[in-house]
């Protein structure tokens, strides 16, 4: 089959690989219809290449049809259209239970200090052959999966195996009062998505970004929006001066590790990127750094006793954060890589009636998979107005 494999910093390529097949009888094969490049995949584009190898397989956000399953799998049968959720999970340990699978205690990545397993990310989450591929096996397939409905396109039900559920915990774990105010920093899919869930909520949200074309999606649906790039006042003082000199009640950073305006941590990123991978491995497993202006910001953003939710990835060790202001503003902290299966049923209906938060539109470009190598150049210098880039296998 053909597959988009990771080949070192900035370089993936879709090459031929062996065909997965059932290993265990709880898996499933899958024959992928659509998969999306999330902002997680561009962070082993630049920064986490020391826990890749070359020839892992990419992504974790596939939807399609089961074409096998293992003798043990009773919930699904060959001809179901699925979408599968980035994390594996069991459905049955405690974690599960409680509505974390992605901590999972069945397949966590223990060797690494880690939560469940993710498909295409990195030894740190189990190194899982993952989803930008035209096959895929699917480990715990009873519980890794969310069936959806034949008939509408597959850009209806795609979301469900990230974006929708990762911005839907990110709003969530936000803990707006009713009517309250929320700011999002960071447009990209799950900031984008954010404003929306936000805004379909009846919260007023500002959403904050540096890409006109970002911007103007978000301002299109309502959200206020703040171009970096064009103010000279601290961010801070902006939103405080739109909320009577308080702050918003709550702020998502869906930026991450990455952000802009960190350049002593983005050189410190970019050094560690070339060092052999075990020598990079031990630092950034004992002294690695983000760049941190986004979640800085948000503390400074916040109202005092106002919540910040941490939805972009952060992967630091040694990180500074301003204990002093946190503890003196009371700001609550929530974060962590979303939930899928404990959000779905919350967000199927806002699939089935109607088209609320627009997810038929979303994408920016559809591309076969073959396009891999060029949409992910795209996607991460912001080019040609990407915002979410869905691959097509079944495209020639």
């Amino acid at each position: 089959m053909k597959a988009v494999t990771w080949q070192g910093r900035r370089k993936v390529a879709v090459e031929t690989v062996p065909d997965p097949r059932i290993e265990a009888p709880t898996d499933a094969i899958i024959e992928v219809t659509s998969t999306g490049i999330c902002g997680s995949d561009l962070h082993l584009y630049e920064v986490l290449g020391a826990y890749m190898s070359n020839g892992d397989v990419l992504g974790h956000e596939p939807m399609g049809r089961v074409v096998e399953t293992g003798s043990a799998v009773t919930g699904l049968r060959r001809g179901d259209r699925v979408v599968i959720p980035f994390q594996i999970s069991c459905g049955a340990c405690y974690m599960c239970r409680t509505g974390l699978p992605t901590q999972c205690e069945t397949t966590q990545v223990r060797e690494y200090g880690c939560g469940a397993a993710l498909f295409g990310y990195s030894k740190l989450y189990g190194q899982v052959p993952g989803g930008q591929a035209e096959y895929l096996r699917v480990p715990h397939a009873d519980a890794t999966h969310v069936k959806v409905p034949d008939g509408p396109s597959d850009d209806r039900f795609l979301y469900l195996s990230d974006v929708l559920p990762t911005a839907w915990q990110a709003v969530e774990y936000a803990a707006v009062p009713d009517g309250g105010s929320v700011t999002v920093l960071g447009l990209g899919p799950i900031g984008d998505m954010a404003c929306r869930v936000a805004a379909h909520r009846g919260y007023r949200v500002i959403g904050v970004d540096r890409v006109p074309e970002r911007l103007a999606r978000a301002a299109d649906r309502g959200v206020e929006v703040i171009d970096l790039d064009a103010v000279d006042e601290p961010l801070g003082d902006i939103i405080r001066g739109w909320t009577d000199g308080r702050g918003t009640d709550s702020v998502i950073d869906a930026v991450g590790m990455e952000a802009h305006g960190s350049p002593l941590a983005s050189m410190a990123q970019r050094s560690a990127a070339f060092l052999p991978d075990l020598v990079a491995q031990k630092v950034m497993d004992t002294a690695g750094v983000d760049r941190l202006a986004a979640l800085h910001s948000a503390v400074d953003i916040v109202r005092r006793g106002g919540t910040i939710s941490v939805i972009g990835v952060y992967g630091g060790m040694l990180d500074p954060m301003p204990m002093r202001v946190l503890f003196d503003k009371q700001i609550q902290v929530r974060m962590g890589q979303a939930n899928v299966k404990r959000w779905v049923d919350d967000i199927m209906p806002l699939l089935r009636d109607g088209d609320p938060l627009g997810v038929d539109t979303f994408a920016t470009h559809r591309l076969p998979l073959t396009d891999a190598p060029r949409a992910y150049a795209t996607f991460q210098q912001k080019t040609d107005g990407a915002v979410k880039i869905v691959l097509d296998p079944t495209a020639n």
